[in-house]
């Protein structure tokens, strides 16, 4: 595993990882094929598309990010080594709590937090309001 065109911290920094979470390159099928989606003449004729697949736990990965292969492959292990450390950690794992942020946060308020949110605004307006100059007759 070595010349994924990346620096050599990067290479050693995810064969630790692969060791760490027990993924070996002989664990791995690797394949190439001809990407999708925009590109032009440069997809429809190079297969710079990386496939890899974990034979223990059947996770497969798909990776056509960059336009060089060597650098996909890189990129492929890497989020091979997220997809088995999501699949080991479950609803712990950062990328499960992203998602579940973002869930949240895009769900509508109910009738009740709404009055209340409201409420608490009227509020703090009156608040601001009575700060205004206080006039020399009162």
């Amino acid at each position: 595993m070595n010349g994924y065109g990346v620096s050599p911290e990067k290479e050693k920094a995810l064969a630790d990882r692969m060791a760490a979470l027990g993924i070996h390159e002989g664990d791995l099928e690797e394949s190439f094929i001809r990407g999708s989606g925009a590109g032009g003449q440069k997809v429809n004729k190079t297969s710079s598309c990386v496939v890899l697949r974990h034979r223990p736990t059947g996770v497969e990965v798909r990776c056509q990010r960059e336009r060089s292969q060597v650098m996909n492959r890189f990129l492929a292990r890497r989020e091979l080594c997220e997809r088995i450390d999501e699949r080991r950690r479950g609803a712990a794992s950062a990328r499960r709590q992203a998602i579940e942020k973002v869930r949240r946060q895009k769900r509508r308020r109910s009738r009740r937090q709404k009055a209340r949110m409201l409420d608490d605004k009227r509020h703090h307006g009156a608040k601001k309001a009575a700060r205004g100059r206080v006039s020399p007759f009162d």
